[in-house]
């Protein structure tokens, strides 16, 4: 503790109290060492504090002035301990969020927005980017990060939710190049994959030992973004491996069929990531309990309808 706060409490107290012998039972401290923490203030300042008679004790020309600027201290000490208070109990401020671009967008930014209309006074500032960013060094309060993650004692991760994958191609598509069955079969047709950090996406694929490992295809175009895949496989372009999330409306609506069904693995994990401290401000905490119920409704939904369930009434329209 910095040693020019010592004896500020201790002389306060004597001001209010009126004697050393009030403030030691106050203070859980002995009458000498109240005297004792008072003449080290003074022998620091190089001032008389307090003049100490057998009946009083009576402030200094010193002392009042002195005290001034100790109450003011305290009485502004005692507004940032309530702030801080109220910044832990109270969910209001600026939230710095970091997002994956489609995931975040499409299914992250409809919670947070309802979590902002729920709590007028947060400030949302939310930047979307697929890179590893530094949560501590770049200022971030929470991250949304779809993959394994790596051990850190700085970050808190917290699983909330699971992004299955399916292979997924345009009904004109599969007409033309006919549907493939096994991973050999896939040199036969162009795939479309995505790119992260300026590296191509591996396809995660169930192996013939039932083993999940990544797998490379015939690239016929690749893009920045799930979004743009999307679009290319919509188009008729080729197969992709795509989140269940982001394609099973498509599905749904026969816009897109699944093939490799039972070999597209790779059940990825969602987590949310924040600094690690002792107390979770409440601005972060009722950020973080609406996302965790957010996402559980997503894949209470994507469960309800079911990858397996999918698959099989688009099979049987390939068999009509």
């Amino acid at each position: 503790m910095d040693a020019r706060f010592d004896g500020i409490a201790e002389f306060v107290a004597v001001t209010r109290l009126g004697s050393f012998t009030a403030v030691a039972a106050e203070l859980g401290m002995t009458k000498s060492a109240v005297g004792r923490a008072v003449s080290r203030l003074e022998a620091r300042l190089g001032s008389k504090l307090l003049h100490r008679t057998t009946r009083r004790l009576i402030l200094t020309p010193a002392g009042e002035a002195w005290l001034e600027h100790c109450v003011a201290a305290l009485a502004e000490l005692d507004r940032g301990e309530s702030a801080l208070m109220l910044a832990r109990d109270t969910p209001g401020g600026e939230v710095r969020i970091d997002l994956p671009t489609a995931f975040g967008r499409l299914r992250v930014m409809p919670v947070l927005l309802d979590v902002a209309e729920r709590y007028p006074a947060l400030h949302l500032n939310v930047g979307f980017t697929d890179r590893r960013v530094d949560l501590l060094s770049e200022n971030i309060d929470l991250a949304v990060r779809i993959g394994n993650l790596d051990d850190s004692a700085d970050l808190v991760a917290r699983q909330i939710g699971v992004q299955d994958m399916v292979v997924v191609g345009a009904p004109g598509y599969i007409a033309k190049q006919g549907v493939p069955r096994s991973l050999t079969d896939l040199k036969l047709h162009d795939c479309i994959v995505g790119r992260r950090q300026g590296n191509r996406i591996a396809w995660l694929l169930k192996q013939p030992d039932g083993s999940i490992a990544r797998h490379a295809v015939s690239v016929k175009h690749e893009f920045q973004d799930f979004e743009t895949v999307q679009m290319a496989v919509r188009a008729g372009h080729g197969l992709a491996q795509l989140p269940l999330w982001l394609v099973q409306d498509d599905i749904r609506d026969g816009q897109l069929l699944t093939v490799l069904d039972g070999m597209s693995g790779g059940a990825v994990p969602v987590n949310l990531l924040w600094p690690r401290t002792n107390a979770l401000p409440a601005k972060i905490r009722v950020i973080v309990d609406g996302l965790v119920r957010g996402v559980r409704e997503l894949s209470t939904a994507l469960e309800s309808t079911g990858n397996a369930d999918i698959a099989e009434d688009y099979r049987q329209q390939r068999e009509d």
